[in-house]
């Protein structure tokens, strides 16, 4: 076949692409999935992702055709899909290699395919004309390689500054928030072998349990501070299951029994709790630090004092909306803003006569939870008359069989 000065073969080749865009999008999909060893799903989850690599293949024929009309790296769109493909690598934890390795075979195919259709057509173009086209088309790929790697890179780099922010603001609160407790623990068992103190029965006891309860509150300052640690790493990540929130927030009633004689609180449950595709265990967390909150801080004025757990309806976006409701001693207003912070304490001054201790760790916690969780939460409270807490979750409703 001779080439006209009007189909030249650049413009051949380009037309050839683009027809089999869809066709070669699913030779590279093929060839992935060899490479990564996954399942083909897990490459391309969404069908939005799969039509990005035609869209792809397409502007590469486009810049093939007439590189100085399609400036591939001016095309916001085209780089916009590459640069999301970085993103969706990112999330799938892969690695700058495995990047590097997926774009050398889209620039291996293409260039087989340019060779097996040159030939098919029985093109004869001049050595300049096929290392223009090589040129170009190995320009093109190059251009979103360095786009998509560049994306990647870039969310990498952001989730470690980020983790190692965490890391040292944690180490601060950790140190801060355990300095006390420790520092009392050994004064004590110092002021225990005393003489003096060990010769009177009463102060012997009174140190000694000085002892236990700044144990017992370093203990639960440890648990909470590891859950809060885990909550940002892969191994605490959401783990979604169907849940029936009736059976959930029955176990959580179990879990603090001992607390709601101690306080003298009737825990009720609201009726018609629907079931849900949560990750059961972070949301088990956040009613176990709501419910509890709410039975230390309920009113000792009150002759009868509840916790109620409901469902609060429908959020505006259909998401599943949770409340928990007490009649306590209320938080202040000046302070409602505070509460989710790590450390702050809305009572502290209350705690001798509430007989409670606290690391100002529990709403943190459920904060973050519920934000793991994709949710919000916020809270409504009158002093004098009671807090509710609602937590909303971006809920699924579960599958059919």
């Amino acid at each position: 076949m001779t080439l006209t000065s009007v189909d030249s073969y650049a413009a051949i080749i380009a037309q050839r692409i683009m027809a089999e865009r869809v066709e070669l999008s699913s030779r590279w999909l093929a060839q992935l999935h060899e490479l990564l060893t996954t399942d083909a799903n897990e490459i391309f989850p969404s069908q939005q992702l799969l039509d990005h690599i035609p869209t792809l293949i397409a502007e590469i024929a486009s810049y093939v055709r007439a590189p100085e009309e399609e400036e591939i790296a001016a095309n916001t769109a085209v780089i916009d899909k590459a640069r999301e493909l970085g993103l969706l690598r990112h999330q799938q934890k892969a690695t700058v290699h495995q990047l590097l390795r997926e774009y050398e075979v889209l620039g291996d195919l293409l260039e087989a395919f340019v060779a097996d259709e040159t030939e098919t057509l029985g093109l004869q173009p001049l050595p300049a004309e096929c290392l223009v086209v090589v040129r170009r088309l190995t320009r093109a790929v190059r251009i979103l390689m360095r786009t998509t790697v560049d994306t990647f890179v870039g969310e990498y780099t952001t989730t470690i500054e980020e983790r190692n922010e965490r890391i040292r603001t944690f180490n601060q609160m950790a140190s801060h928030e355990l300095r006390n407790p420790i520092g009392t623990v050994l004064f004590a068992a110092a002021a225990i072998a005393n003489d003096h103190v060990r010769a009177d029965p009463a102060r012997h006891a009174k140190v000694a349990e000085t002892i236990r309860a700044n144990a017992e509150h370093l203990s639960r300052l440890i648990d909470h501070l590891q859950r809060l640690a885990r909550l940002g790493d892969d191994v605490d990540a959401p783990n979604t299951q169907e849940v029936d929130l009736e059976t959930l927030i029955t176990e959580v009633v179990r879990q603090l029994a001992e607390s709601a004689a101690a306080h003298h609180v009737q825990v009720r449950v609201g009726e018609n709790l629907p079931t849900v595709r949560v990750d059961p265990a972070r949301l088990e967390l956040v009613l176990v630090n709501l419910v509890s909150n709410a039975m230390k801080y309920s009113d000792p004025a009150k002759p009868q004092r509840f916790v109620e757990i409901s469902a609060g309806g429908t959020a505006a976006d259909a998401g599943c909306v949770l409340c928990v409701r007490d009649n306590g001693i209320g938080i202040p207003e000046s302070v409602q803003d505070s509460i989710f912070q790590r450390f702050f304490r809305a009572h502290p001054h209350l705690d001798a006569q509430h007989g409670v201790t606290g690391s100002g760790l529990g709403l943190a916690i459920a904060a973050e939870c519920v934000r793991g969780l994709g949710g919000s939460i916020r809270c409504e409270s009158t002093v004098g008359e009671g807090t509710a807490f609602f937590v909303t979750l971006p809920c699924e409703h579960p599958r059919a069989d």
